[in-house]
């Protein structure tokens, strides 16, 4: 039996200019955010000007993690104890845990097959909640026109969750750019790599104001390098709890150089993705997502359902091959994968057709440190464990 022995956890390594960047920080000293010399702007100002660039926004705030990122969006939105929040019945816990952690109560919504939110019922549960925080979960892009006009019909303000889609576009539009604010992940999985961190995004200046405060940057927020003007901070100052949620300049120096390699990143992931697809396509009992042709999804894990097969053995028989495989229908959650019905401090809901997708969905990390030809093996692999007797 032929058996893979690549890592399905193991990241490239860091760039050689980050790691200078690193140690440059170290050697100052000076890790915390705003602890700069007069006219200096530290590495977390930077990033957060490069990183805004990039995303082609006016604002941009560097934070310590995608979690803390999305409960700082929702307090600067408005979500107060006791409110409804909206989002996908198919995500990971720190999006539920986001709502929990600010006092709102998530409320789910069913997905459809492709793996993202339905929108007939968005638009039924919509009267609920002022606020969506729309998980693009898996890089799975929903159709952003439509949406937002859901959105648009009833009211809702949209947060994008976009810690499985940096890079990713809707007709050629940066996911990110639809809602007020958006979401992002540096954490070691993601697609830029701090080990721990995050970004906020928006163009909405009043909102941003209050993320910065939120962050914790106490009357220090004139040392952002993009962030609204002093006039958007004169109430907001006063007004705004200190949530001490700031990224260090040491992680902001990694991240830069990663920054300018992003780019050739998404289509390394695109590449690997599309190789793998290939492969599991041969199967009959394969089913995979299917994207609209509007939307590039960066691909750095792939998912997929198999009919004929219990998902126990075929998770017995990939791990045989050298595959590592999550399954998010499992009666109990296991590492990073869980599922709604074990998110026990929200209240139960009935999602029936996002638990029949459940059942049979399958999960795959794609790190760039495997080639192509490798992802062409693993799903071959994949196929081989598939259809064995």
């Amino acid at each position: 039996m032929k058996r893979f022995a690549g890592s399905f956890t193991q990241q490239e390594a860091l760039p050689e200019e980050a790691i200078a960047a690193a140690v440059e920080v170290m050697r100052s000293g000076r890790l915390h955010r705003y602890n700069v010399a007069p006219g200096e702007s530290g590495a977390a100002a930077r990033l957060e000007r490069a990183y805004a660039e990039w995303q082609g926004v006016p604002y941009c705030l560097a934070v310590t993690s995608g979690g803390q990122a999305m409960q700082i969006a929702l307090r600067a939105v408005g979500v107060r104890p006791g409110d409804a929040v909206l989002t996908n019945g198919f995500t990971l816990a720190p999006v539920p845990g986001a709502i929990a952690a600010v006092g709102g109560r998530p409320v789910l919504v069913e997905i459809t097959e492709d793996l993202v939110i339905d929108l007939d019922d968005l638009a039924a549960k919509a009267g609920q909640a002022r606020v969506l925080l729309l998980s693009h979960m898996r890089g799975h892009l929903a159709d952003m026109d439509a949406l937002m006009k859901v959105a648009e019909a009833h009211d809702l303000t949209v947060i994008e969750d976009c810690a499985h889609t940096m890079g990713a576009r809707w007709n050629n539009t940066l996911s990110g750019n639809f809602g007020r604010i958006a979401c992002f992940s540096t954490q070691t999985y993601k697609h830029m790599n701090s080990g721990e961190g995050g970004f906020l995004t928006s163009r909405d200046p009043e909102v941003m104001a209050r993320a910065v405060m939120l962050s914790g940057s106490y009357m220090l927020y004139g040392r952002h390098g993009a962030a609204p003007g002093p006039e958007a901070f004169a109430d907001v100052a006063l007004d705004t709890p200190n949530m001490s949620a700031r990224m260090d300049n040491l992680r902001a120096a990694i991240l830069l150089p990663q920054l300018a390699q992003l780019d050739a990143n998404v289509s390394r992931w695109v590449e690997r993705e599309a190789a793998v697809r290939e492969e599991l396509a041969r199967s009959p009992a394969i089913r995979l997502p299917e994207a609209p042709a509007a939307a590039l999804r960066v691909g750095s894990s792939i998912q997929f359902q198999v009919e004929g097969v219990a998902p126990e053995d075929l998770l017995a028989r990939a791990a045989e091959r050298g595959v590592e495989l999550k399954w998010f229908g499992a009666q109990h959650p296991a590492g990073f994968t869980s599922a709604h019905r074990s998110w026990r401090y929200i209240a139960p809901q009935d999602l029936p057709r996002t638990d029949a997708i459940l059942a049979t969905l399958m999960d795959m990390r794609l790190p760039l440190t495997f080639s192509v030809p490798e992802c062409r093996e693993i799903g071959a692999l994949i196929v081989d464990a598939v259809e064995a007797r």
